[in-house]
């Protein structure tokens, strides 16, 4: 997977990722990073210039939810060929009356993460991370590093190891 760019250990190469992954990459010890032009940051791009299905990819969105003046926050973790189901799974499970995907401003302030490269290796302890099964049950996947300069790919259920990360079924269509 974007064998034609020199993969790292991540964990050796704190360097190439985001500040709040840096914290918790050691959960992720087979995981390896590599370099990209950060103008190729988005799945579309990257995998168009790498010539990789868009199927390899897994994208990260923060959906945030509300009752009443209870607000709630998650991320979730889809292949790039599905949509998470904002409007009802994942709203149901929040257990709030609406849920939308965090404005950008918030999602990027609140991570502390790059827009289009939030990954959910670093987020919020207090934010749980769902991860749809076709991206748990993936040989390898790549992500965001948390800086668009880099990416990381990993065993799909690697990504289990971090905290309040689970599998959610019909998560993603």
């Amino acid at each position: 997977m974007f064998d034609t760019l020199p993969h790292l250990p991540a964990v050796d190469h704190p360097e190439l990722l985001g500040e709040p992954v840096r914290g918790y990459i050691s959960l992720l010890p087979e995981a390896e990073v590599f370099s990209i032009d950060p103008a190729l940051s988005d799945t579309e791009s990257l995998c168009r210039e790498y010539g990789e299905p868009e199927s390899t990819c897994g994208n990260c969105v923060i959906v945030r939810g509300r009752r009443g003046e209870i607000s709630r926050t998650v991320a979730c973790l889809a292949l790039a060929t599905t949509r998470v189901d904002v409007n009802k799974l994942v709203r149901k499970r929040l257990d709030v009356r609406k849920a939308s995907f965090a404005p950008m401003d918030e999602a990027t302030s609140e991570s502390g993460m790059e827009y289009g490269a939030i990954t959910p290796v670093g987020l919020p302890q207090d934010w749980p991370i769902w991860i749809d099964p076709a991206v748990a049950e993936a040989a390898e996947v790549c992500i965001g590093a948390g800086t668009r300069s880099a990416k990381l790919v990993l065993p799909g259920k690697s990504l289990l190891a971090l905290p309040n990360a689970e599998v959610v079924e019909g998560l993603a269509a």
